[in-house]
């Protein structure tokens, strides 16, 4: 005979993830289903035109050399692990589209906008995933603070490649065959009497 509390205990799946609600976010984290709240205005600006500007000159090619495939949000199995990146990139001759379920293939690039609820993990626990599993490029966006971490692989180690903050144009690899404007992912303060 079955224990229904051991069942309850098993480690969640994909399949468990399609249970949730319309308009909830979940990560399976440590085998539990991890539920996040939907971003705040100034998260949501950030990650919408960055993935205009990249995802246009990359994925589509529009004044940028294409050969990637970039996804908002994406659900990508790392090892046991799903994650929900807020944006990922893979260099299209790596990028596999799954039928179905998660993406299996780790990206070259992840992108994470901090939130108060999210901030602690994206600087810790998901700095260590995305190495561990040779994500080579990693972006950490501050949209309160107007900050862009730009971090770089190297063996298995994350090296600081280039901080910006404010109102810069700005070059980051690995996208610098474009300039983007900083000004357009921050939401606009009031102006001071």
């Amino acid at each position: 005979m079955s224990d229904p509390a051991r069942a309850s205990k098993r480690p969640k799946t994909w399949e468990d993830l399609a249970d949730l609600p319309e308009g909830v976010v979940g990560e399976i984290v440590g085998g539990e289903i991890v539920l996040l709240p939907r971003p705040s205005p100034p998260h949501g600006r950030a990650q919408a035109k960055l993935h205009a500007k990249i995802g246009g000159a990359f994925d589509l090619g529009e004044g940028g050399p294409g050969g990637w495939e970039i996804r908002p949000e994406p659900r990508i199995r790392f090892g046991e692990e799903i994650r929900v990146p807020d944006l990922a990139g893979w260099r299209i001759e790596r990028f596999e589209e799954p039928h179905e379920g998660p993406f299996l293939v780790a990206p070259d690039w992840v992108c994470e906008i901090l939130s108060p609820s999210t901030a602690r993990s994206d600087r810790t626990a998901k700095l260590r995933l995305y190495a561990h599993h040779g994500v080579r490029h990693y972006w950490i966006i501050d949209p309160e603070l107007q900050t862009l971490e730009v971090y770089r692989l190297e063996g298995k180690l994350w090296v600081v490649a280039a901080t910006f903050d404010g109102d810069v144009r700005v070059r980051a690899e690995p996208f610098e065959a474009i300039e983007i404007d900083l000004s357009l992912l921050w939401t606009p303060r009031p102006p001071t009497p």
